[in-house]
């Protein structure tokens, strides 16, 4: 098998299995809070929210810093160093003794994540220009279907095993996610002579300043959009719904609807970024996407909701991956790691601020106006797309 295929098959195993330990506490905070002692209910919903959040603020601030670090020392090392670290970290989680040791072992699952920052920059430097987007469309699915399959399978898992089993569970795939890496991932670093080191620096280096920073706030937005619904879909399945029996349940199939299309098409739509370009595929999909948002405000009962949220992960599906595959074209390969850590960081930024967006818009206006609000941001995003990377990069190539 060659090298790329191996690389590529080890990593999205390992991002998957990553991402799945970002996003799997959410059902099972106030669950595990209440163990802890916990049993006001406005202390369980805020302990909840700073121990879910936390996480991914902190790691929106080091994955640019394990960018640097990947940059300098190599790809597999940060892969090494991460995976061991979460599942050290999340398996520790089923001993806290109390809320306050939870939340600080979240606090340092954020500072020693930076598997996907890692990999992504392995898979865009080691995979032949060929072959390039649909590697990255392939790895794109680990990431986002990690992400939005984690609840419920963390919810799968409390329910059959036990709340504590949780992490025990999560933290020994992490460990097979080691050991998988360390055997299997191969990797031909050659570490570039560059002076690179503070953020001014790397930021002169970036030759298409304009198109990178437009890259990274859609990126932004596109997480944003995606999870601007999980702090209010299960309210809403339940308004919708004509039987109340396994909301919870019909809840996570729904928003896990949108990762299962997500799987389908981000390898297709890589290679369709490749022959085409990157540009006009994330311009098609923005737009898609926006106005796909709009009809799920008034869908009748959860198998509609369900059918939007499935095509909505459809057209996500060609967003990520070639948002990988402009910023690969764009960086030069001395900063490639750490242009994908602000990367990264701007998916996680995305995570937290659509979960607070969905909550507060909800609270104060209702639930139909998260999906008006999210589906104005994509389109005013395509707009903004259209103007500094369509017409930009169509000149280039007439």
């Amino acid at each position: 098998m060659k090298m790329w295929k191996r690389n590529l098959i080890v990593c999205w195993f390992g991002m998957f299995i990553t991402n799945i330990g970002m996003s799997q506490i959410a059902p099972v905070l106030p669950l595990y809070i209440r163990h802890l002692g916990v049993h006001n209910s406005a202390l369980v919903e805020e302990f909840s929210g700073i121990a879910f959040g936390i996480t991914f603020i902190i790691s929106a601030i080091f994955s640019p810093i394990w960018g640097q670090a990947a940059d300098k020392f190599g790809r597999k090392p940060m892969l090494l160093r991460a995976s061991l670290g979460m599942g050290i970290v999340i398996f520790s989680m089923g001993f806290a003794s109390n809320v306050y040791v939870l939340i600080g072992l979240r606090l340092l699952q954020g500072v020693i994540t930076g598997y996907s920052t890692a990999c992504t920059t392995l898979i865009a430097t080691q995979t032949d220009k060929e072959h390039a987007g649909f590697a990255l469309g392939t790895l794109s699915t680990a990431s986002i279907a990690g992400s939005l399959l984690g609840p419920t399978i963390g919810g799968f898992i409390e329910e059959v095993f036990g709340t504590q089993n949780v992490f025990y569970i999560t933290g020994m795939l992490l460990i097979i996610v080691f050991i998988a890496t360390m055997i299997f991932v191969k990797e031909k670093f050659v570490r570039s002579n560059e002076k690179i080191s503070t953020t001014k620096e790397v930021w002169n280096s970036v030759p298409e300043k304009s198109l990178t920073i437009t890259v990274l706030v859609t990126f932004f937005i596109l997480t944003l959009a995606l999870y601007s619904i999980e702090p209010i879909m299960t309210e809403y399945v339940s308004k919708i719904s004509t039987n109340n029996n396994h909301v919870a349940l019909m809840a996570g199939i729904v928003f896990s609807a949108s990762g299962l299309a997500n799987i389908i098409a981000a390898p297709k739509l890589g290679k369709i970024s490749d022959k085409i370009g990157p540009h006009k595929v994330i311009l098609v999909a923005l737009i898609i996407a926006g106005l796909v948002f709009i009809p799920q405000a008034f869908v009748k009962n959860p198998w509609q909701l369900m059918f939007l949220r499935f095509l909505l992960g459809l057209a996500s599906g060609g967003l990520t991956p070639s948002v990988n595959i402009l910023v690969k074209k764009i960086t030069p390969n001395a900063i490639t790691g750490r242009i994908f850590g602000f990367s990264m960081s701007a998916g996680y930024l995305g995570v937290f601020g659509g979960s607070v967006l969905g909550g507060q818009v909800s609270a104060h206006l209702g639930i139909r106006y998260v999906f008006f609000i999210t589906s104005a941001l994509l389109i005013v995003n395509a707009v903004w797309v259209y103007f500094k990377v369509y017409k930009k990069l169509n000149l280039k190539s007439i």
